[in-house]
This record gives C-alpha cells, structure tokens and sequence, in this order.
C-alpha cells in the first residue's frame, strides 16, 4: 500500500511502486480532472500539486509519493483561491475548449503562491509548461493578473 495525502484526506492506494499517478488518479481515485495529453511530460494537461511543486504526474512513480501531499483540480476547486481565479478565467474569456484549463489553472495557483504579485514574464514563464492550443495564451496572462489584483492578501 502507499499512503499519501490526496486533496486534504489521507489515502491508501494498491498501486504497484510504477505505476504514473496519473493513472491512479483517473483509475482508482476517479479524478479525471488531470487530463492524459501526452504521457511523456510535455503538455502538462496532467499537472498537479506535489508537495507544494507543480508536476506532471504523467511522470511520477507511485512508488515516490509514500507520504506525500496531492493536490488535483478537483481538491483546488473547493477552495476561495480557486474561486477568485475561475472568476478571472472567465472574466477575460481565458477558456476556450477547456482541455489544458486544469492543469493551467494549478500553475497559475502555483505561481501566485511564489509570487502574489507576477509581472507578465513571471506568469508566462510559470505556464511554460502548460499547452493550449487554443487562447493564444494572452487572456491566459490577463487571468492570473486579474486574480493577482482581485485576491489581494489569498496568497
């Protein structure tokens, strides 16, 4: 068994030490927020918090979270920081289809915990690693900016 901490409860998983979380976590823990884009690291539509660090679970073994703490988009959604940057989102029209949108918001999260404050180069570098294929990225930016000046003293 490995015991970690999904979205704030403590969780035991049958997993074997191989197996992605990503798999485990639209498999047994049926959380199908986590998006499978690619398998290989590279879109980030998989993104989730991993002891505080956006990471493409995608890529992470099973074996290496025995004690961890994970954060999906379905955990984050329960929350006001999530509240106050979906509000952005929709306020500059930053979804479009709606595919990366989990994992680009917990890189915005992620950004706005290091940096309350983001310049523009901060946040395109902080969603570097997150595709979309549709927005252009532009109202992606005004997004976490917007919910920079909105959610004042959340992170």
């Amino acid at each position: 068994m490995i015991n970690f901490i999904l979205n704030d409860e403590q969780v035991s998983s049958k997993a074997n030490q191989n197996e992605r979380l990503l798999d485990v976590l639209r498999d047994e823990f049926h959380l199908t927020g986590a998006k499978c884009g690619c398998k290989e690291g590279e879109c980030g539509a998989c993104s989730v918090i991993l002891d505080g660090k956006l990471v493409n679970s995608c890529m992470v073994a099973m074996g290496s979270i025995e004690g961890s703490m994970v954060m999906t988009i379905e955990g984050y959604s329960k929350t006001r920081r999530f509240q106050v940057l979906s509000e952005a989102y929709a306020a500059v029209s930053a979804v479009q289809c709606g595919f990366c949108i989990p994992g680009m918001m917990l890189a915005s999260e992620c950004i706005l915990e290091e940096n309350p404050s983001p310049s523009e180069e901060d946040i395109r570098r902080g969603i570097s690693g997150n595709l979309c294929r549709c927005t252009g990225y532009n109202a992606i930016v005004e997004a976490v900016g917007t919910a920079a000046k909105e959610g004042k003293g959340l992170w």
